[in-house]
């Protein structure tokens, strides 16, 4: 599931975008300041963080050149959520590395709207739109996949890894790219683990196995031919 950081001191703000984003099927977590977000963010890894400006220890722009100066971060959606909307501010918080700018008050439906927007730009394996490649479909809703229209039993693994493969097809990816974009670099697994996970996707795709490639000495890759 597709976790979002919320980073905002206001509890009844707070409490209003926790449920917008319940709503859209996402996980969220809220945190108050600067320094807890950090933590967060190192831990966690969220696909997302909606970001305040205006925060009671350090400002959101300080944390945001922070996300964007760390080698294992900067990749990371940010989405800046705040009650600054004079142009320069807008332009202060895109230049520092924000991916999208949205001021309070805010419609939730556009913030749902902005959100998907952005995950299917930025990290097209979490969104949630069925997914599809020869007679293989994945439906995130219900996180299923179906042959030619039968369901199919798969493990919680091949699952995300057939999801990471769908959403970016004709791309070969090796085996610590695929550890550190499906599992992430905080999970210790050895890169020979991705070739047992690719071996049972195989068996459980059945005849549409054929689908996930071998490239020698680079690594692994779906053909959506």
């Amino acid at each position: 599931m597709t976790t979002i950081l919320i980073v905002e001191d206001e509890p009844s703000i707070a409490e209003l975008i926790a449920f917008t984003l319940k709503e859209a099927g996402w996980s969220s977590f809220v945190v108050s300041n600067t320094a807890a977000a950090w933590d967060f963010v190192q831990h966690r890894a969220p696909q997302l963080v909606l970001l305040d400006w205006m925060l009671p220890d350090r400002s959101g722009l300080h944390l945001l050149s922070r996300i964007r100066g760390d080698r294992q971060l900067q990749q990371m959606s940010v989405i800046m959520l705040t009650a600054k909307s004079m142009e320069e501010d807008k332009i202060a918080g895109l230049d520092n590395g924000a991916d999208d700018y949205i001021t309070k008050p805010f419609s939730p439906r556009e913030l749902t709207a902005r959100i998907k927007a952005l995950l299917r730009r930025k990290s097209p394996e979490h969104a949630q739109e069925v997914m599809q490649a020869g007679p293989v479909t994945l439906d995130p809703a219900s996180c299923s996949v179906m042959i030619n229209e039968d369901k199919i039993d798969i493990g919680h693994a091949e699952y995300k890894l057939l999801k990471f493969f769908l959403a970016h097809p004709d791309r070969v990816f090796s085996r610590s790219q695929l550890l550190d974009r499906v599992w992430g670099d905080h999970v210790v697994i050895e890169e020979r683990t991705v070739d047992v996970h690719v071996l049972r996707l195989r068996k459980a795709l059945r005849d549409a196995e054929h689908l996930i490639k071998t490239v020698r000495s680079v690594g692994y890759m779906l053909s959506a031919k």
